[in-house]
C-alpha cells in the first residue's frame, strides 16, 4: 500500500480498481480481475516502484500481450526501468516453469489472479490503463490525402519520380550497395544523359511519385544544372499567384454572414439511433466533420469521397436534419432522374417520424406537382427537395435555402456549375461522390475545399472481380449464365439507343435461358419505371440499358455486369458502373469488353489497366488521382491546363502553393530559397536497411521505407515496428537501426539538425541557418565537456569519444540531442 501511495503521489500511476500491495511487497488482487494501471513513461520514477513492488512479490507475474510487436515494445518499455520479464511461448510455458516474473503473447481482455497455481496475469490493457486491443481494432489511421499522392501504389521501375532537390528522374528500383564494409540500400533514381542518382533508403522523404500529366511526356532533367532550380521557381511563383487568388476567395466567403447552426441536441441523437447499421469509423468521422462545419461562421464547402454504398448519403441525412431542425431549407441536386427517385424514396422513409415535408423535382413528376413543389419552397412549406437540374432554373425562389448538397458534381455541365458556384458564398454546401474529377480532387488537397474520405466498406461486401477482355460471344455467354444459374441478375450496358434493341436480342439468342429486358433514357418516363421497376422485381435478369444506371439504382440481386466498348467511357464512369453490383455479401463480376486492343487510345489502355488494378473496396479515391495523372491537374480557378504542375509534378506544386497561402495568411512573402522539407542526414556507419532475406519482395520493403521515412512522430514508428514484428518476424539488427535513426532524425528535425555524423572516434552535428536550439545550451555543453564537444565555425560542433559499438553511437547520439533541447 505504501509504494503504492507513494506513486499515486507522482499522479503517474492511477489505480482504478481496488489493489493492494503490503508492505511486505505481497500484489493483492481482487478475485476475479487485475487493476487497471495508468503508467507515464515520460516519468520513470513509478515504473521503478512497480519494478520494486514485483521483485517483492510473494506471487508470480506473467504478463500478457496482444502480438509478438506489442511484447516487443513492452520489453523495451520495461527495459528503462530494469524490468526484464523471461520471454515464454506460451502460458503452459510459464505454469510449468519457476519463473518468478515472464511474459507471454495471447488474446486475453483482462487479468487473473489465481491461487492454484499461485500466480498473477496482467494483460497489456491493465498495465497501460486502457482497453488496448479494443482501441488498436477501432482505431483508424488518419487519411492524409496528399500522402496518397505523393505515394500513390507501389513506384515500378521507369516511372517518373521527383527528387526536391534534383528534379524529376526514373526510378530504377532499390539497389544494395557495400562500402567500408557498411551495407545500404539506395533507390536508383537515372537523370538525363544517363546519370545516376543514389538515395539512400532512410531519406526517402525527399521522393515524390511524378503526378500531374502523363508519365510518358514527364520531362527529365540533368544533374548539375540550373534546369531544375529554374523551373521550380517558375512554379512556386505561379503558385504565388494562385494563393493570392485563394486568399481573395477565403477573403470573400468569411466577409459573408455564415448560417451558423447550433449544436446537435435530442432530437438529432433521436435520428441518428434509427439509422438501422453501424456506423464505419470513417463514416463517422465524416459525420462529425460535417456537423463541425456547420456550427461555423464561414459557409461550408466539403467534399466526401467514398465509394458507392459505403454510407456518404447518411452523411448526407444527418447533416439534412441538422440545417431542417435550424430552420433551414434543403436542396438536393442529383444528376439522373432515377437517382432523384431513389433519393426521395430513401428520404422519405429515413425522415417518416419527424414532421419534415419531402418533395421531388424532376420529370417523373407532372406539372401539377412540380407546381405544387415550387410553391411549397418559395413559402417554405417544402422542408427538403430533391432534383436534377430543374432546381439550377432561374424560377426557382426558397424561403431560406441554407444546405446545398451535389450529388456527382463531375455529373453536371460548365454552366450548372457556375449557378453552383455562385452559391458558395451564402450557403453550405456538402458535394458527395465516389470518384472526383480532377479539379474537385485538385481543390480538395489544396485545401479550398475540405475532404472527408469514407474508404472503410461495409461488413462483409466483397471486392469485385474485374476483368478485360475482347468481345466475343462465348465470354458473354459464360459471364451470364454463371449469374443467372445461381439466382442473379446482369446488366449488360451497351450505350447507344440507335443499336440497343439488336444487342437486346442477339443477347437473348446468346443466352436463350435468359428474360432479356430494355431501359435508356429516351423512354418515356413511366415505361422507363415499370422497366425498372420490373428489373428490381426480379420478373426479368438480364438489363440491357445505356448509361442511364450510372447512379442511384440498388439491385442487391444484380451481381454481374458487362460493359460493352468500355474503352470510350471515363474512369470515373467506369468506376460508378462497377458499384452497380457487388451491393450484397456476393461476389460479383465486372466484364469490361473492348475492340481489338490496336484500335484502342493509349489513354483508354491506362484507364483500363487502372480499374483493372484497383478492384479493392474503397479504391475511388486511388482511381481519382489515376484520372489525375492521365488527364492532368487543371487550373484550379481557371479552365487550363497548368504547365508548372506538369513541370514540376502535383505534389511539389501542391507543396508550393500550402507554403504561399500560408505565408500571405500571416502578411509575410512567400520565401522559396528556403528548402520544403527539412531533411536530416545521419551516418552512424552502421548498415540500416531491411534484409532481402526477412522481406523479400522488392515493393513491399519500397512501402515500408517510405512509411518509415515518412512518419510524423515517434508514436507512428512504435506502430510501424509493432506492425512489422506482426507480419514479417522479430526485426534483425539492420531493421532496429533504421528505427533508431529515424527516430533520432525526428528528435533532429526539431533542433533544426542538417547532418550528424558518428564514427569510432569522432563526429560531428551540422546545424542549419537558425536552429530552434538555445546558444546558452551549447555554451554549457562545451563548458561541461571542454575535452570532448568544440565548436567549428557558426553551425558545426564536433565531437571526440571512444564509440567503438555501434549501440554506443546511437546512445551518445541520443544523449547529445537530449542535451541540446529534446
Amino acid at each position: 500500500d505504501k509504494i503504492f501511495q507513494q506513486c499515486k503521489q507522482y499522479g503517474q500511476i492511477k489505480i482504478q480498481t481496488a489493489a493492494l500491495v503490503t508492505s511486505a511487497g505481497k500484489i493483492n488482487f481482487p478475485s476475479e480481475r487485475c487493476p487497471d494501471v495508468a503508467i507515464n513513461t515520460q516519468n520513470k520514477e513509478p515504473l521503478f516502484k512497480l519494478q520494486q513492488a514485483l521483485v517483492r512479490s510473494e506471487q508470480r507475474v506473467l504478463f500478457c500481450a496482444e502480438s509478438e510487436g506489442r511484447r516487443e515494445a513492452i520489453l523495451e518499455f520495461f527495459a528503462n526501468a530494469k524490468i526484464r520479464p523471461t520471454v515464454l511461448a506460451s502460458w503452459q510455458d510459464f505454469v510449468d516453469s519457476d519463473n518468478a516474473l515472464a511474459i507471454t503473447v495471447g488474446g486475453v481482455g483482462s487479468g487473473l489472479n489465481l491461487s492454484t497455481p499461485n500466480m498473477v496475469l496482467i494483460t497489456e490493457a491493465e498495465l497501460y490503463g486502457q482497453r488496448v486491443m479494443q482501441r488498436r481494432l477501432r482505431k483508424q489511421k488518419e487519411v492524409d490525402p496528399q500522402n496518397v499522392i505523393r505515394s500513390l501504389l507501389e513506384l515500378k521501375p521507369g516511372m517518373p519520380v521527383v527528387h526536391i532537390d534534383h528534379g524529376v528522374g526514373r526510378y530504377l528500383g532499390l539497389q544494395t550497395l557495400t562500402t567500408v564494409g557498411i551495407t545500404t540500400e539506395f533507390a536508383t533514381i537515372e537523370y538525363a544523359e544517363q546519370s545516376k542518382l543514389y538515395v539512400p533508403v532512410a531519406n526517402l522523404e525527399l521522393l515524390s511519385r511524378y503526378s500531374g500529366g502523363d508519365a510518358e511526356h514527364a520531362p527529365l532533367h540533368r544533374l548539375g544544372t540550373e534546369q531544375w532550380s529554374k523551373a521550380k521557381q517558375k512554379a512556386a511563383e505561379r503558385a504565388r499567384d494562385v494563393a493570392a487568388e485563394l486568399l481573395d476567395l477565403y477573403a470573400r466567403r468569411a466577409a459573408r454572414p455564415g448560417l451558423k447552426f447550433s449544436e446537435p441536441g435530442e432530437n438529432y441523437r433521436v435520428f441518428s439511433a434509427a439509422f438501422p447499421f453501424e456506423e464505419t469509423p470513417d463514416q463517422l468521422r465524416a459525420i462529425n466533420e460535417v456537423l463541425l462545419d456547420l456550427e461555423q461562421d464561414t459557409p461550408m464547402d466539403r467534399l466526401v469521397c467514398g465509394d458507392v454504398g459505403f454510407g456518404k448519403t447518411e452523411v448526407a441525412m444527418r447533416a439534412t436534419f441538422q440545417a431542417v431542425q435550424n430552420g433551414h431549407q434543403v436542396s438536393i441536386l442529383v444528376p439522373t432522374t432515377l437517382l432523384a427517385e431513389q433519393h426521395f424514396q430513401n428520404f422519405k422513409d429515413r425522415f417518416a417520424n419527424w414532421p419534415i415535408n419531402v418533395a421531388l423535382l424532376s420529370r417523373f413528376r407532372t406539372k401539377k406537382e412540380q407546381d405544387v413543389t415550387l410553391q411549397g419552397l418559395t413559402n417554405g412549406k417544402v422542408d427538403i427537395v430533391i432534383g436534377t437540374h430543374k432546381l439550377l432554373q432561374q424560377d426557382i425562389k426558397f424561403d431560406n435555402l441554407g444546405l446545398l448538397i451535389i450529388d456527382e458534381e463531375h455529373r453536371f455541365g460548365v454552366k450548372q456549375k457556375e449557378k453552383i458556384k455562385a452559391l458558395r458564398t451564402d450557403v453550405h454546401i456538402l458535394t458527395l461522390t465516389a470518384t472526383p474529377i480532377p479539379r474537385t480532387l485538385n481543390m480538395s488537397l489544396s485545401k479550398i475545399r475540405e475532404l472527408s474520405l469514407i474508404a472503410t466498406p461495409p461488413a462483409k461486401r466483397l471486392s469485385i472481380k474485374t476483368f478485360v477482355n475482347k468481345r466475343n460471344d462465348t465470354v458473354i455467354r459464360e459471364a451470364i449464365l454463371r449469374e443467372v444459374l445461381r439466382g442473379g441478375q446482369v446488366y449488360f450496358l451497351h450505350n447507344n439507343v440507335k443499336t440497343i434493341e439488336k444487342i437486346a436480342r442477339d443477347i437473348q439468342e446468346i443466352v436463350p435461358e435468359a428474360k432479356v429486358g430494355i431501359g435508356h433514357g429516351q423512354m418515356r418516363e413511366r415505361d422507363l419505371e415499370q422497366v425498372m421497376s420490373d428489373f428490381y422485381h426480379q420478373r426479368f435478369n438480364v438489363l440491357v440499358c445505356t448509361m442511364i444506371i450510372e447512379t442511384g439504382i440498388d439491385v442487391p440481386s444484380a451481381n454481374t455486369i458487362i460493359i460493352d466498348r468500355a474503352d470510350k467511357l471515363g474512369l470515373a464512369q467506369l468506376h460508378q458502373l462497377r458499384g452497380r453490383v457487388g451491393r450484397s455479401h456476393h461476389q460479383a463480376y465486372a466484364y469490361l469488353l473492348i475492340p481489338d486492343e490496336k484500335v484502342i487510345t493509349k489513354d483508354a489502355q491506362k484507364r483500363l489497366d487502372a480499374i483493372s488494378e484497383a478492384e479493392t473496396l474503397g479504391s475511388g479515391f486511388l482511381l481519382a488521382t489515376h484520372d489525375l495523372e492521365i488527364r492532368g491537374a487543371g487550373e484550379l480557378l481557371g479552365g487550363e491546363q497548368s504547365g508548372q504542375i506538369a513541370t514540376v509534378g502535383f505534389s511539389l506544386y501542391m507543396e508550393f502553393l500550402d507554403k504561399a497561402v500560408t505565408a500571405l495568411r500571416n502578411g509575410e512573402h512567400p520565401d522559396f530559397t528556403k528548402p520544403l522539407i527539412d531533411s536530416t542526414e545521419i551516418d552512424l556507419y552502421t548498415s540500416a536497411l531491411i534484409p532481402d532475406e526477412y522481406l523479400p519482395d522488392v515493393h513491399y520493403r519500397l512501402v515500408m521505407y517510405k512509411r518509415i521515412s515518412n512518419a510524423k512522430d515517434e508514436v507512428a514508428l512504435k506502430d510501424l515496428q509493432v506492425e512489422m514484428i506482426d507480419r514479417f518476424g522479430l526485426l534483425p539488427d539492420e531493421v532496429k537501426a533504421l528505427f533508431q535513426i529515424a527516430t533520432l532524425k525526428q528528435k533532429a528535425r526539431k533542433l533544426g539538425i542538417i547532418k550528424i555524423q558518428a564514427s569510432a572516434k569522432s563526429g560531428f552535428i551540422e546545424f542549419n541557418a537558425k536552429p530552434n536550439v538555445e546558444p546558452i545550451k551549447l555554451i554549457q555543453i562545451m563548458q561541461k565537456y571542454p575535452t570532448i564537444y568544440k565548436l567549428q565555425g557558426a553551425n558545426r560542433l564536433n565531437f571526440t569519444s571512444s564509440m567503438e559499438e555501434v549501440k554506443g553511437r546511437f546512445d551518445f547520439v541520443g544523449q547529445l540531442l537530449r542535451l541540446l533541447g529534446i
